[in-house]
């Protein structure tokens, strides 16, 4: 048997012939080893792959166990699904069941809805056709024919899309609400063509321009003919008369085309105006001679100059209130000027009727005038009344600039109308007036007695008004600043007036300290109103807020406490020294105003013999003549005998009699 060390070497001791079939028989070993040896490999390869496959085999099982297991609760939530499925589909089926009755009516419902969104709609359709209609005809009234051109276009606009709807009925409409606006539009249009803006003036203007231009040649050249035959015809004046009358014939076939024509009608009635300014004033034409005035007084033109006149004035004032600068003063930085502080609307509201009343005063006949005079009338109060309405809207802030603005407004609209009352021209008017109102019986005896003797004037009623406003207004101010006043005065009014020291025992009087907070409030009221009210109303104010002061003073200080002589002289300090000073810029002399106060301070103050004497007097002699002279005497004018003995009591300092 061979060791492993000697697989495959030859026995040294062998002979040559062996060595043949020994190598033959060492490769056939060698070659069965090889084989043994890949066989065994093989066999490795196959327990290695037989291993893996009982491994995998081993594991199989329980992934299809897990897998039946997975399928068999996949199963079961499906079984439960689908028995929720079917208690669904059985609840749904009983619900619509329930609910069909309810679908029905209410697809009922639904169309019913949608019928009545129809009708809807065709109705908003006919009203938006509607209010673009009235609007042109609101346009057309003020005579603005472009706006209202505009508004035709918008309705035009509508008729295109209203051309693919089915409701023939509302295409008829809106076609022919087009067509009536565009004809009435067209009309207009061509009458202001065929009666252009400028022919009013040009007509006038070059009768003026003639008169002017012949002038020296009437002067120098037929005159001094006319006056050589010793006729008494003025040639100028004649040449003028002449032309007049073909300037009247003119007006009266201008004039009722451009009656309804409010911007062409007002354009006239300005030409025709200044060119009677022109020809009285400079060519010296008579004004008894005829001239446009009666055209304009006739009663077509002149009711349609009177509401011309009124609209336009209207205009202008809701102009002038919501202008941003209308309670502003346009001489706020003058002081000379601006003593009135009249706000902006009020001078423009004033303007306005000065200027009516240069257009109207030349009419020929005092009814008419009269007539113009009414106009006036009316719109001052109509503008009480819209400063009314403002002041309403700022009550709350009675001490503020607008309100002020307001009263000041008030106040110089009233002063003057005072003024014209006194003026020439209304003087006429009123005596005018006067016989018209006797004529008609229309005033009492007594209110035509005091027009006849100017008592009264023909802005009285006007000034009334304005003045009770002016008053109200007054009287709210004054109030507000009153309670705040008392609100301050709390402190004061609980002062310890029987236990302060004399004025012996100060080293110097000083203010009382709870004086201060009453004190303070007055001055910064005092001067805010100042600075805010022109004089006139500023000096009401104050004199009305002083007659309040003085008697709560008096009444809910002074006699609802008892006086040591200290408190005595402490609230004669605090009076006289502080309080009334505080008036000392309006007046000389301020305690004048305050009477109550002065005088009770009086009584407080007199010496102890003096005050004994007098109570003696005042008791011995109740209601004599001895008793005024004695109250007199000592400075009492305004308190009765009885009000000086109560304060008399209020003193505490009289001195041990043993009675």
């Amino acid at each position: 048997m061979l060791l492993a060390g000697d697989f495959g070497k030859a026995p040294a001791t062998r002979c040559c012939s062996e060595n043949g079939d020994q190598r033959k028989n060492i490769k056939e070993k060698s070659d069965i080893n090889i084989a043994a040896l890949v066989g065994n490999e093989r066999v490795c390869e196959e327990q290695t792959c037989i291993l893996k496959v009982l491994t995998v085999s081993s594991e199989i099982p329980k992934r299809i166990q897990s897998a039946l297991k997975n399928a068999e609760e996949s199963k079961q939530f499906l079984n439960h699904f689908l028995e929720q499925e079917s208690h669904l589909f059985s609840s749904i089926n009983s619900h619509l069941l329930t609910a069909q009755p309810w679908i029905e009516d209410l697809g009922a419902m639904i169309n019913q809805i949608e019928e009545i969104e129809r009708h809807l709609a065709y109705l908003k359709w006919i009203s938006q056709i509607e209010e673009l209609s009235d609007n042109i005809q609101q346009y057309l009234m003020t005579n603005n024919v472009l706006e209202a051109a505009s508004t035709l276009v918008s309705m035009a606009e509508l008729d295109i899309k209203l051309q693919e709807s089915s409701c023939t009925h509302l295409l008829g409409f809106m076609r022919a609400t087009v067509k009536f606006w565009h004809k009435i539009l067209k009309d207009k249009l061509t009458r202001q063509e065929i009666y252009p803006y400028f022919m009013p003036e040009w007509y006038l203007a070059q009768v003026l321009m003639w008169i002017g231009n012949h002038t020296q040649f009437l002067d120098e050249k037929i005159q001094p003919i006319l006056d050589k035959v010793g006729s008494s015809v003025n040639a100028r004046l004649e040449f003028s008369r002449g032309l007049m009358m073909l300037v009247l014939e003119k007006l009266a076939a201008d004039i009722p085309c451009l009656l309804y024509d409010d911007s062409l009608f007002c354009h006239l009635v300005d030409e025709v105006l200044l060119f009677e300014r022109e020809l009285h004033s400079v060519h010296g034409y008579p004004s008894t001679f005829a001239n446009c005035m009666h055209i304009l007084s006739e009663e077509t033109c002149f009711q349609r100059w009177l509401t011309v006149e009124r609209k336009f004035a209207l205009q202008k004032m809701d102009s002038m209130l919501s202008s941003e600068a209308a309670w502003i003063s346009q001489y706020k930085d003058i002081t000379d000027v601006d003593e009135m502080k009249v706000p902006d609307c009020a001078e423009t509201f004033m303007t306005l009727l000065l200027v009516i009343t240069d257009r109207y005063k030349n009419l020929p006949t005092a009814s008419r005038k009269l007539q113009f005079l009414e106009l006036q009338k009316d719109l001052v109060d109509d503008f009480r009344i819209r400063l009314t309405q403002v002041m309403k809207e700022e009550t709350r802030a009675s001490l503020g600039f607008r309100y002020c603005a307001i009263l000041n407004a008030v106040n110089y609209i009233s002063t003057v109308l005072a003024d014209w009352a006194d003026n020439v021209f209304f003087l006429q008017l009123q005596q005018a007036a006067l016989e018209v109102f006797a004529e008609n019986n229309t005033l009492s005896k007594l209110q035509l007695g005091q027009l006849a003797s100017m008592e009264s004037s023909v802005f009285d009623d006007m000034i009334n008004l304005l003045e009770r406003l002016k008053h109200d207004m007054l009287t709210r101010q004054v109030d507000h600043v009153f309670r705040e006043v008392k609100d301050a005065a709390k402190l004061y009014k609980k002062e310890r007036w029987l236990s302060l020291p004399s004025q012996s025992e100060q080293a110097v009087m000083s203010l009382s300290s709870s004086a201060c907070p009453l004190l303070l409030a007055l001055r910064d009221r005092l001067l805010q109103l100042e600075q805010q009210l022109c004089f006139s109303l500023f000096k009401i104010f104050w004199q009305m807020l002083v007659e309040k002061l003085d008697i709560y003073i008096y009444q809910e200080i002074i006699l609802a406490n008892h006086f040591n002589e200290g408190g005595a002289a402490q609230l004669h300090f605090d009076m006289t020294r502080n309080l009334f000073p505080l008036f000392s810029h309006y007046c000389k002399r301020p305690e004048n105003y305050f009477k109550h106060v002065k005088e009770a301070c009086i009584v407080l103050n007199l010496n102890t013999g003096s005050a004994l004497l007098l109570r003696d007097v005042l008791q011995s002699t109740s209601g004599q003549p001895p008793a005024t002279a004695a109250l007199n005497e000592v400075g009492i004018y305004k308190l009765a005998q009885q009000d000086v003995e109560i304060l008399l009591n209020l003193r505490t300092n009289w001195p041990n009699t043993g009675k």
